[in-house]
């Protein structure tokens, strides 16, 4: 039976999408169990594995349950095998039955939240079975205007243990890179913090200019959300100076004194948000605890290794709740007014313009005010 009328027969008819037991699918397994066992397969051992995709995939798509969708997802990735003929068809039965479940998702389906939700569990299959022939299909996801369905294809086109098989062949590997980062770039600026740290980790993979441009639009992403006061999840930034650090040190391509700069610069903003947000009382207890955990983890992790001396000053400062002293510590490594920074100094970089001497990193724009509830009515 097609996928197409086994899917979505009952969508058609306008009902709503039925929850399906799993205990067939179960039943359902000895025929593909039975072709596992073989070294050899026969054509109709082929079809076996076919079929088996096809009917898992329909019934993926068709239930809604979460704890279901899991079972039947464990069933399929669990009826891999690395046996070359077996995997050979499993994989290609596996592209072909996904693509076919997007493909009539979005013909058929008409509410939004069931087609996300839909195109989420297919991603989430695709991300499972690490199977390099699937990323195509995490790939045109990218640009997707959902943002679950966004996370779910960045991660399945970035997961390292996929990106291990596939760089088995270089060139395959470097295309394939290029064209991740291609559909990366254009969701950079009205991404999820979520989205954006598997997208930053898999720039930092990679030594070439499309890599570190695309780790520097990440950073200019954050610092506008910083700049507004808009950000979230400010432990990803950790994870992003880590990254920096990692190819300022390594040199090659995009410079390490522009990369440096980029890290003062988000750097700056962070240490300008704590404190700031702590003088005026403007952050939550969630959001303070991220940002501590983000400028020692730095201060251990990145700055001993850019100025080749361990640092303590930050966590000593902010162990004591002195905010002076983290003032002055900032200062001193990032500059200040007609004071160049050790970070600046080492890397040979200004804050400025091309052609203008800056000192001092931006400054961070306080936070927007609070709006004050409009006063009812006089009687």
């Amino acid at each position: 039976m097609k996928l197409k009328s086994a899917v979505f027969v009952l969508l058609v008819c306008g009902l709503v999408l039925a929850v399906l037991g799993v205990s067939k699918a179960v039943m359902e397994t000895r025929r593909i169990e039975e072709v596992m066992k073989k070294d050899i397969l026969s054509q109709q051992d082929l079809q076996v594995i076919d079929e088996f995709i096809n009917d898992a995939v329909a019934t993926l798509v068709r239930t809604i349950d979460f704890t279901e969708v899991s079972k039947i997802r464990a069933i399929i990735v669990s009826h891999q095998s690395p046996k070359t003929q077996y995997a050979q068809q499993y994989s290609e039965s596996a592209y072909r039955r996904i693509a076919e479940g997007m493909e009539h998702a979005r013909s058929d389906i008409r509410d939004e939240t069931t087609l996300f939700k839909v195109i989420t569990n297919l991603l989430i299959l695709v991300d499972s079975l690490k199977d390099p022939r699937l990323i195509d299909l995490a790939i045109q996801e990218i640009p997707h205007g959902n943002n679950a369905v966004r996370y779910w294809a960045v991660r399945a086109s970035t997961d390292a243990t996929l990106w291990t098989k596939i760089g088995q062949s270089q060139s395959t590997a470097a295309q394939l890179a290029t064209r991740v980062m291609t559909a990366c770039d254009q969701i950079v600026d009205d991404s999820s913090p979520e989205v954006l740290l598997p997208m930053a980790e898999f720039a930092g993979r990679f030594n070439t200019a499309q890599a570190t441009e695309l780790l520097v639009r990440i950073v200019e992403a954050r610092m506008r959300s910083y700049a507004d006061w808009s950000v979230g999840y400010e432990l990803m930034d950790g994870a992003v100076l880590r990254l920096l650090t990692d190819k300022i040190l390594a040199g090659g391509s995009g410079g390490s004194d522009q990369l440096a700069r980029q890290f003062a610069r988000l750097y700056s903003f962070i240490i300008q948000r704590f404190t700031k947000g702590q003088s005026l009382g403007r952050l939550r207890d969630l959001s303070r605890n991220y940002l501590i955990s983000v400028l020692i983890d730095t201060e251990d992790k990145c700055l001993g290794r850019l100025l080749g001396a361990p640092q303590t000053t930050i966590r000593r400062a902010i162990e004591a709740g002195d905010l002076a002293a983290l003032q002055a510590e900032y200062a001193r490594l990032l500059g200040a007014e007609g004071s160049a920074g050790a970070i600046p100094t080492r890397f040979n970089f200004s804050y400025g313009a091309p052609g203008e001497n800056r000192t001092a990193p931006p400054t961070l724009p306080d936070p927007p005010q609070r709006a004050v509830p409009a006063a009812e009515d006089q009687p």
